[in-house]
């Protein structure tokens, strides 16, 4: 079923959709990982880790494992960081594969 939105009423589409139950994909979370051997803190918002989650399952591997992947791919370009590269990879995912 496809849902319809008027042009130009995005945003207040997306404010309407949210409920309280919600928000609290909007609080940042922190999370330790070691990343070869060295230990790191990413913090993120929890709708950004929820994705990562799906992310990590989809490709077989332990949350850290997809996390430690992501950091040797993106930082070359990124200029070492993390949290920004994490974001970015999940929009991509979702524009790309859901």
């Amino acid at each position: 079923m496809a849902i319809y939105i008027e042009p130009n009423n995005v945003l207040a589409h997306m404010f309407n959709a949210c409920t309280t139950d919600q928000i609290s994909e909007f609080i940042p979370e922190k999370r330790g990982f070691r990343i070869h051997g060295h230990s790191t803190t990413v913090r993120l918002e929890r709708a950004f880790w929820s994705v990562l989650d799906v992310m990590a399952a989809e490709e077989g591997l332990l949350l850290p494992e997809l996390i430690q992947q992501i950091h040797d791919h993106c930082l070359v370009a990124n200029d070492k960081n993390l949290a920004s590269c994490l974001r970015v990879i999940c929009l991509k995912y979702l524009n790309v594969y859901t």
